[in-house]
């Protein structure tokens, strides 16, 4: 796992990059690579031994999640999905950049405390160095989506260098918990016709925000909470950080609002792909 370093200002310039006419400018943190690795992962290769998957995996909630296996192409989009059909009080709850081993178990322990399920995209080069988080995501019953390798500005690459990104992060989480993502996020929410087609042929579907908390601008808990408050409503889709820098402020907001949400009537679920 590499600690993220990213220039707040490089984060600020980077929003303007979502394709214009997507719905909401991305606020996704960026990526950067720190000399080193925690203490607790300097194991090396035994710490990243892949495993098998458990057999005791619990499933999404009501029936939600990826098909047992896809037969044909998916076919290609031109903008992101925003939002979930609902016709009930369901919401869906998103988390990037991860996994880390300081946040995301405290992220994890609170979905449980409740009996929800998240979304977790998740960056190639977090799940290289904490595979256990992963499986423990996956027996969880969340849905593992793709957020690239190293989380870069997918808008400014090569066609090959697009797909490795997607594609390298498509196969270690396979690996890892022996079922593809069926779900991609681009960082930055930055899409163009490449990302979309890729997407489409690694078998993944594009899914976007709703409600941006701005979590990764470590605005304080309670803005983190007003954001998710002033935006709840049936099929939001919730975008937070779990990885990419200081995420205690998310962290705390979690533990704060999901109980709000459920108090109110509110369902947290996984999404549900489009013709499944």
């Amino acid at each position: 796992m590499k600690p993220d370093q990213t220039n707040p200002g490089r984060r600020a310039l980077f929003r303007g990059a979502a394709l214009l006419g997507f719905g909401p400018v991305a606020g996704c943190t960026g990526r950067a690579g720190a000399p080193g690795r925690p203490a607790a992962l300097a194991a090396g290769p035994q710490a990243a031994k892949a495993m098998r998957p458990s057999t005791c995996r619990l499933q999404p909630l009501a029936g939600y999640g990826p098909p047992q296996a896809a037969s044909t192409r998916l076919p290609v989009r031109h903008e992101p999905i925003l939002r979930m059909d609902a016709h009930d009080k369901s919401m869906v709850l998103t988390f990037d950049d991860g996994p880390d081993p300081l946040y995301t178990p405290h992220i994890l322990q609170t979905l449980r405390d409740h009996d929800v399920r998240a979304v977790f995209f998740v960056c190639g080069e977090q799940v290289e160095w904490n595979k256990d988080l992963l499986r423990e995501m996956a027996d969880d019953g969340h849905i593992v989506g793709n957020h690239t390798w190293t989380h870069p500005l997918l808008t400014s690459m090569s066609r090959s260098a697009v797909r490795s990104e997607i594609n390298r992060t498509c196969e270690i989480i396979d690996d890892t918990i022996g079922e593809p993502p069926v779900w991609f996020r681009a960082p930055y929410g930055a899409w163009n016709r490449n990302v979309f087609r890729i997407g489409a042929e690694l078998g993944m579907d594009p899914l976007a925000w709703t409600v941006d908390t701005d979590d990764w601008t470590e605005p304080g808990t309670r803005s983190i909470v007003r954001a998710v408050r002033s935006g709840a409503a049936p099929g939001v889709v919730v975008l937070s950080h779990d990885a990419g820098g200081n995420r205690s402020q998310s962290v705390a907001a979690l533990r704060t609002y999901l109980p709000e949400l459920l108090d109110s009537g509110y369902r947290i679920t996984v999404p549900r792909r489009r013709g499944v």
